[in-house]
């Protein structure tokens, strides 16, 4: 493919004029094509393993290989292998009952065909940059459609190297990477699209949405927030605390769906803090040139988290820095950031007021459930909720009195991996679902079919004029309570 390739408005759009062509051309991809689509991708990941985790090493300046396996390459692989699996009986018309029923008897049918959309738009974000490409298109690609890909500007590694991927063994027909920066994001986002997904930021987002408002491009938005931890009185702290901070310092915290703060019982806030400290050490003895421990992918992005920390600071919080080696970060070859809890934080704090994206974790307290609820539902509705207990009746009463995208009880992000479970957000945090037969189904047109009985005998000669004496008792009777 030529590197290019939709670098400008005019070329972006002679790619989706093409795709567009070829899908009017082709028509729908039989359950072979699709899964051939797929097989691709999955092929694309298993023979450049090295070069993704280089290339993400690379951009990030350091970033943890079997991380950068476990959560781009194989976290993609799972979802892919699931829609190739399943594809076939997703792809099957969905039987729904008909008005009146009686038609159903006399021969008649309704159900729902799912159609590909056409060409779908993936904005794909810097963090994850492989796995929130290939995950997408596991859905994107069983229902049939194709896709034109704009990687992250943040990751030029990595966004170069999946434009030399998908070229390698696919034409610019079926998908299409577009490189570049701002510019080239803004006219991508603008295009005519049949369905476009954006992973990334809310403030972003609305930038977006504005643009597919141009031409009512139907939207999947895929954000964040400031997802909290509740953990509960009947909570084990040794197995919360370790799984919280291992959600927060994978990738440096850089996932949308990091715990972002954490609401504890007053009583057990030390041993919080102590067991916190303790998981840290277990996970990672040293910081500094520990290939393990990913730093912050940009200089801005580095003074932005650190920048929270120091307003914190300057404003009261007790700051705690977990480096279990007591080492230096202030002299060092990359941009890493020790994991630091800021102890009940206020909410004049910008740490508080914003997601933070980074290794750091405000922890707050509280005294009865309902001060924690309260707090969290006087915020915006956040992408993920986690809550750490074995009390069910605690449990319900988390679940049913917040509202979030989705929920992980007793762990943190793993609701995520739940390849048949939709993923998605709510407000701020993101409209639309996919992941699985809900990826399918939501990159599918689902077209409502009603097949009438052929021949034309009482019940529908009574529908049409001279009305009589039929009608007007079919009438009577639907007016009953």
């Amino acid at each position: 493919m030529d590197a290019k390739l939709g670098h400008d408005a005019a070329s972006m759009t002679a790619v989706l004029a093409a795709q567009k062509a070829a899908h009017l051309r082709d028509g729908a991809p039989s359950a072979e094509q699709r899964i051939d689509r797929i097989d691709r991708c999955i092929g694309l990941l298993i023979d450049h393993r090295k070069a993704i985790e280089d290339a993400l090493n690379q951009d990030f300046g350091s970033r943890s290989r079997e991380a950068t396996t476990f959560t781009d390459i194989a976290g993609s692989i799972g979802p892919l292998k699931h829609a190739r699996d399943h594809l076939k009986k997703w792809m099957r018309p969905e039987k729904r009952k008909t008005t009146p029923a009686i038609l159903g008897l006399l021969g008649a049918k309704a159900e729902i065909q799912f159609q590909p959309k056409g060409v779908i738009g993936v904005i794909s974000p810097w963090n994850f940059p492989i796995n929130l490409t290939f995950a997408p298109l596991a859905g994107v690609l069983a229902a049939g459609n194709r896709a034109m890909i704009k990687p992250s500007e943040f990751t030029p590694a990595t966004s170069a190297l999946m434009a030399q991927m998908f070229g390698g063994v696919f034409s610019p027909e079926e998908i299409a990477v577009i490189t570049g920066g701002p510019e080239v994001g803004q006219a991508f986002s603008e295009l005519a699209f049949d369905h476009m997904i954006f992973t990334g930021a809310t403030s972003i987002a609305r930038h977006v949405m504005r643009a597919a408002s141009q031409n009512l491009v139907p939207l999947t938005l895929e954000l964040g927030g400031k997802s909290p931890v509740i953990i509960g009185p009947s909570a084990d702290m040794g197995v919360a605390a370790a799984r919280v901070m291992f959600g927060k310092t994978l990738n440096a915290g850089q996932i949308c769906l990091a715990p972002d703060y954490v609401l504890t019982p007053s009583d057990t806030l030390d041993s919080f803090v102590a067991e916190a400290q303790g998981a840290v050490k277990k996970m990672f003895p040293t910081l500094k040139d520990n290939p393990d421990y990913t730093a912050i992918v940009a200089q801005r992005h580095y003074d932005r988290i650190t920048g929270y920390v120091e307003d914190a600071r300057a404003k009261g919080a007790r700051i705690i820095e977990l480096k279990p080696d007591d080492e230096d970060l202030s002299q060092q070859e990359h941009r890493k950031i020790a994991p630091t809890l800021i102890i009940n934080p206020t909410d004049d704090m910008k740490v508080m007021q914003e997601e933070i994206f980074g290794p750091v974790l405000p922890v707050k307290t509280y005294g009865k459930l309902d001060e924690a609820l309260a707090y969290i539902n006087s915020h915006d509705r956040p992408l993920g909720l986690y809550y750490f207990g074995a009390d069910q009746a605690e449990q319900d009463k988390v679940l049913n009195g917040t509202t979030s995208g989705g929920v992980t009880v007793n762990d943190v992000i793993m609701h995520v991996a739940q390849e048949d479970l939709p993923f998605g957000g709510v407000g701020p945090a993101g409209m639309g679902s996919y992941h699985g037969v809900d990826g399918f189904r939501e990159f599918s047109h689902r077209k409502s079919v009603f097949s009438q009985i052929k021949k034309d005998i009482g019940p529908l000669q009574m529908l049409r004029p001279p009305y009589g004496a039929g009608i007007r008792k079919y009438l009577d009777g639907q007016m009953k309570r």
